[in-house]
This record gives C-alpha cells, sequence and structure tokens, in this order.
C-alpha cells in the first residue's frame, strides 16, 4: 500500500531530487507559493518553496523503491524519522495541502493587474471609477482616481472596490 513520507534534501536540490524520485516511479509534492519580492527595484511574483529543503512522496515500500534506494537519490538526505523508521505522514495532510496550493493559484488570478479599470463599491469613495496601481499591503489597494479633474493616488480597503 502506498504512504506518503517526508524527505530532507540538500540545499537548493529539491527540484533534482524530485526528478529523480520520479524517474524511479515515485509519486513527488513540492509545495511551493507565489511570494511578492522587490528584484532590481521592481515587483516581481517569485515561487519559493513552502518547505524549504523538504519534498512529500508516496510510494509502497514493499513493492518498491526501497527505502534505501530513495535515501542514495541524488539531492536526497534522508527521511524524517521516527526513531530508526521513516515517519509516516496521513494522506489527508498532503490532501490539505495541494487545497491550500490551489487557493492561492486562485487568488492570485484575482488580483487585478496594473492600469485595470474598476469601481469603488462602497466606503467613502462609493461609486466613483479608478484605475489600479499596485497592493498596499494584504488588504488595502493603491487606486488613481479622478476628483475635480486631477489624478490622485489613494489607498482603498480591498473590500470596497469591485472589479470590471
Amino acid at each position: 500500500m502506498k504512504n506518503w513520507y517526508l524527505v530532507y534534501c540538500k540545499r537548493g536540490e529539491q527540484l533534482r531530487a524530485k526528478l529523480n524520485l520520479e524517474h524511479q516511479g515515485v509519486e513527488c509534492y513540492y509545495p511551493q507559493i507565489s511570494v511578492e519580492k522587490i528584484v532590481r527595484g521592481k515587483r516581481q511574483l517569485k515561487q519559493e518553496p513552502l518547505f524549504p529543503s523538504y519534498i512529500f512522496i508516496r510510494f509502497d515500500c514493499e513493492i518498491g523503491p526501497t527505502f534505501t534506494t530513495i535515501r542514495s537519490t541524488r539531492g536526497v538526505i534522508d527521511f524524517v524519522r521516527q526513531g530508526a523508521m521513516p515517519q509516516q505522514l496521513q494522506g489527508d495532510l498532503v490532501v490539505s495541502l495541494k487545497q491550500m496550493e490551489q487557493l492561492d493559484e486562485q487568488m492570485q488570478s484575482e488580483v487585478p493587474k496594473k492600469g485595470q479599470s474598476l469601481r469603488v463599491k462602497s466606503g467613502q469613495f462609493a461609486g466613483i471609477d479608478a484605475i489600479y496601481q499596485e497592493p498596499d499591503g494584504e488588504t488595502r489597494s493603491i487606486l488613481l482616481v479622478t476628483l475635480l479633474s486631477t489624478p490622485v493616488e489613494m489607498s482603498i480597503d480591498n473590500h470596497d472596490i469591485e472589479f470590471d
């Protein structure tokens, strides 16, 4: 029966270990999250590992490959253990992580792009058309609003924004 395990990998070699394990017929899950970083003065979304240096793997140790084969795979250091035996994980843990990763992807797709037109639906500026500029933290956004024929940047709560 296939079980989930957690392996510890060499620093920076998780993708190499994942590729080599998949070639051996081992199911791998390497959760990543989108993180906004400033690179050379510009904001960029980068994919970073949720658990650096760890990969979730699923295989049947009775059919193969063996624990020793996986430990000797290039990029892998060892299993996360409880005593002498590798620790089995509950399958619903990995399912939950996959669901959270899908939610993160959906949230990223709902983020407006710079220059996108939108409308303020509630709050003190309700009914005003605006242009999205950039996020202002996790709960607010900076919008370009035209007041008295002059464009003004304002920080508005995300709950008060309606996308066109």
